[in-house]
């Protein structure tokens, strides 16, 4: 998204004449929680003085700082661990999801034997790579794509972007850099992550392209809707 984040982090990127991360935390409050835990690192002071505490929306939030080194999204959530409860929504702060961010949280808590409840999208490549095989409402298999490789037919899903994790899962993690992608494919591999289909599209703002649709998403609809106000 460079230039349009080399003052402003994409999180607070605007869409529909607000913040992009003002609508995700309106959606947030809207599906109930109460508590949300903020990894931030590029221009994160800018994130902190923008949001503060979270009051405006509703919402206690507490900013989790990674530091001056990148610890991917495994590494930044195993920082926020003393901040994070027994069973926790991980999201992306530059997706927008129209769909019920409490429904993987609830799926997680409705079924014990599971380790996470990953929402899952069939994308059958149509917006980005798929990624996810889906049995007996399972992630069966959990497989980024690398460069080059053929598609797979069986990896019809995508992750969708929210994903109900238990505690357990980032605390066996060694502190320091990480990917989420191998804690999620060894999951998979174990039968322990659990599937949410969702039937709505996803859309992001980590492209110029995907910033535009989710610009044009918003226009559609009449611009930013009441509840994505603080």
């Amino acid at each position: 998204m460079y230039p349009r984040t080399l003052a402003v982090p994409k999180f607070l990127l605007p869409i529909a004449g607000r913040p992009f991360g003002h609508h995700l935390l309106a959606r947030l409050a809207e599906a109930g929680y109460e508590e949300v835990v903020l990894c931030i690192g590029h221009l994160g002071d800018e994130i902190r003085a923008a949001l503060g505490d979270g009051a405006a929306f509703g919402l206690h939030v507490v900013h989790a700082d990674e530091g001056e080194t990148r610890l991917g999204t495994a590494g930044a959530i195993r920082r926020a661990l003393p901040l994070l409860g027994e069973a926790f929504l991980v999201t992306y702060g530059d997706s927008y999801l129209p769909f019920d961010y409490a429904a993987p949280l609830a799926d997680l808590e409705a079924h014990g034997e599971a380790r996470g409840t990953m929402s899952v999208y069939r994308n059958e490549d149509r917006w980005d790579d798929s990624n996810c095989e889906i049995a007996a409402g399972r992630v069966a298999r959990y497989q980024k794509r690398r460069p080059g490789e053929p598609r797979d037919p069986a990896l019809d899903h995508i992750d969708y972007g929210a994903i109900a994790l238990r505690r357990e899962v980032i605390a066996a993690l060694p502190e320091g850099p990480g990917d989420l992608a191998p804690v999620l494919s060894r999951l998979a591999a174990e039968g322990a992550l659990r599937a949410l289909v969702v039937t709505e599209r996803f859309y992001e703002i980590g492209s110029e392209a995907g910033y535009r649709e989710l610009e044009a998403l918003f226009h559609a609809r009449g611009g930013a809707r009441a509840e994505d106000n603080p």
